[in-house]
């Protein structure tokens, strides 16, 4: 019986059989207006620009399907540089719910950056949450990860498993579950904590197991050039790792 990193990637030969359609990249669909007067938001701040041609905000965005006045569940914001965007995507007919973990909102300071976010964007709303059990004032059209799905596999209390569950509970039927993470293809759930990647096949693992089913996937952020090897942090491949991006779909 195959385990760990082998029973991984044994799936992902067995998903690109099962659906060849997913075996390549999605076409990218056209940067819709809303989208990309987000990017262009002049409250968006200067540091937060010359991430853009690594980031492609307006792309991965559009990817995902967000469109004015949808619902978004932002899960781990960070300091927000996709929550700007999303606020401006959705308009003030959508919402952004701002998903932080309880033990950030106990530290202090901990939601300084993102509540400032909150007060210039009057449809961004913060909430801490245990991400295992959370419930919503109301179901999303889209929940979004960027570059931390890794990071719910690590600490004493982790689990993603419960994670994954909750945002499928969160989301309306036929809502999409996006999720952009860096790439450590062969390796399972084995670097989360050393690397800070994940393997993506671990992901649609997981995450189909939850009961959503894998739409499409992107190539925008991918990366040949990086040997997996290196952790994010490090200078050498900073800002520039090879990113796996998945649309997943919660059926209706």
């Amino acid at each position: 019986m195959k385990t760990g990193s082998a029973a991984i990637a044994s799936l992902a030969l067995i998903l690109a059989a099962t659906f060849p359609a997913l075996s390549a990249p999605a076409r990218q669909p056209a940067v819709p207006p809303a989208i990309a007067a987000a990017v262009a938001d002049p409250l968006r701040p200067a540091e937060d620009r010359p991430r853009d041609p690594l980031r492609k905000p307006a792309e991965v965005v559009a990817f995902a399907g967000v469109k004015p006045g949808d619902t978004v569940a932002e899960f781990l914001p960070g300091r927000g540089y996709f929550t700007r965007i999303l606020a401006k995507a959705v308009g003030p007919a959508g919402h952004v719910y701002a998903i932080v973990p309880q033990s950030q909102a106990q530290r202090p300071g901990g939601l300084d950056a993102i509540n400032a976010i909150a007060a210039a964007y009057p449809n961004v709303t913060v909430v801490p949450v245990d991400l295992t059990t959370f419930t919503l004032p109301t179901k999303v059209d889209v929940a979004w990860t960027s570059e931390n799905y890794h990071d719910l596999h690590n600490g004493p209390t982790a689990n993603p498993v419960a994670f994954d569950r909750a945002v499928f509970a969160a989301l309306k039927p036929g809502g999409v579950f996006y999720i952009e993470d860096h790439s450590a293809p062969g390796t399972g759930v084995t670097a989360t904590n050393t690397l800070h990647r994940i393997d993506p096949a671990a992901v649609i693992s997981e995450v189909t197991s939850a009961g959503f089913r894998l739409e499409a996937r992107s190539d925008l952020l991918a990366n040949p050039a990086d040997p997996h090897t290196a952790r994010v942090f490090d200078p050498a491949i900073q800002g520039h790792t090879d990113k796996f991006a998945f649309r997943f779909r919660k059926p209706k």
